[in-house]
């Protein structure tokens, strides 16, 4: 017996050594695959590859052809400028009775609550609201519709996720969609009243995110404009 024992003892001992090998080797490619994910470059928004169009798109929004007489404010930075460009075209006459109409406007007495602005099927939301703390704000993107936001008192903080590591959690109902989020991976940006926010279905977003100020209290204008594919 203690011959034989001596005879399997090294092969045990060769098979410990192999299965805490794979283990280990196994470990560590998991932790490369978690690590990898969370050092992969985020992504706030849908990316073109024809740069020659982004070129385009980014000359015909700071140029103003959008207008229509709108002088009050202007496209936030992070407004996607080719889909801005291409639902323009696809869509001028409601942009352009949406800007005219806001220029008509005096948006800081206009009174509050929905209308549909003339000659459009466009609504038009007018809210007298407060930010709240993160965690009880919802995410969401819109299939079919487009959120153009324009915050003209106040300071409303939105939040734009992360696509490489924000999962949806629900279905569209009817056309707003939920998702699980990195907060550590989530870009917070603050409106000026100069500036309009418009969002996509590429723009994933939290809405009246609770600023740093001791002032929540905001006035924003919401238009609700059908995406057109």
């Amino acid at each position: 017996m203690k011959s034989y024992r001596r005879l399997v003892e090294p092969y045990r001992s060769g098979l410990r050594s192999r299965i805490v090998a794979c283990i280990a080797c196994v470990s560590l490619m998991l932790l490369a695959g978690t690590t990898a994910s969370l050092a992969q470059r985020p992504v706030y928004t849908h990316e073109y590859a024809d740069k020659a169009l982004v070129k385009k798109a980014k000359k015909w929004m700071k140029k103003g052809e959008w207008r229509n007489g709108f002088t009050k404010a202007s496209p936030h930075c992070s407004v996607n400028a080719v889909d801005f460009y291409q639902q323009y075209q696809r869509n001028p006459e409601a942009w352009q009775k949406m800007f005219a109409y806001l220029q008509e406007i005096d948006v800081l007495n206009v009174p509050k609550g929905k209308s549909q602005i003339p000659g459009t099927n466009l609504v038009i939301s007018v809210e007298d609201s407060k930010n709240e703390p993160l965690e009880k704000r919802k995410s969401e993107s819109h299939y079919k519709g487009i959120d153009f936001q324009w915050c003209v008192k106040g300071t409303e903080r939105f939040g734009i996720l992360d696509h490489t590591t924000s999962v949806p959690n629900t279905v569209y109902k009817p056309d707003v969609i939920r998702y699980d989020y990195k907060k550590e991976r989530t870009k917070f940006l603050d409106s000026e009243p100069d500036k309009f926010f418009i969002f996509f279905p590429g723009d994933w977003h939290i809405a009246k995110v609770a600023n740093d100020t001791d002032d929540q209290t905001i006035r924003v204008i919401v238009v609700k404009v059908n995406y057109v594919e």
